[in-house]
């Protein structure tokens, strides 16, 4: 590479870096300036230090975003406050669907499993244990509303979440029924 033109690469290195960047406020006091006809364009453009093809690329956009608000077409950018609300309605929507899915868990469920309401006793197996477990950890709801919600005794769930802390998996095996003697 010559010496003329590393030159020219480091002149036009700086020429990109130091380019004026327009907000769109400026681009629209431009376009707009031209739209009254006090000056032709060449002569705005020139006193702007713009590029006719630019001035004119603004004014394609200006307008086209003018006829597409004219035909009811609202889309914009959200400003940082909208994009913020629109997060926490997000979680909050999420929280609710968590819930919904849970009681939706619950209702399948108790159809399956006839629940201690029907008179009888019901144990759970090992799997039923774990995804009862999983269900009150994964869910927003307070853990006795929760296990409320899904018909099992606050002692058992508590009992059975020791063990699984302390065993594992395998701690949530159903123990054999103490025999009773009279």
């Amino acid at each position: 590479m010559s010496q003329s033109e590393a030159v020219e690469g480091k002149v036009r290195e700086i020429r990109r870096k130091t380019r004026r960047k327009y907000s769109a406020e400026e681009k629209i006091r431009i376009v707009l300036e031209e739209l009254r006809g006090e000056e032709s364009i060449a002569g705005l453009c020139r006193r702007e230090g713009i590029a006719p093809n630019l001035y004119y690329s603004w004014s394609k956009e200006f307008l086209e975003t003018g006829k597409r608000r004219m035909m009811g077409d609202t889309k914009r950018q959200a400003t940082s406050g909208e994009a913020r609300a629109l997060l926490q309605e997000n979680g909050q929507l999420k929280k609710l669907v968590a819930d919904l899915s849970l009681k939706n868990v619950v209702l399948k469920k108790k159809l399956g499993w006839h629940g201690r309401r029907s008179g009888s006793v019901m144990r759970f197996t090992q799997a039923e244990k774990m995804e009862i477990i999983r269900l009150v950890e994964g869910s927003s709801l307070p853990v006795t509303q929760a296990l409320l919600e899904m018909d099992v005794p606050r002692s058992s769930f508590y009992r059975w979440y020791r063990r699984y802390l302390d065993h594992g998996y395998d701690g949530l095996a159903n123990q054999p029924s103490h025999a009773r003697r009279f």
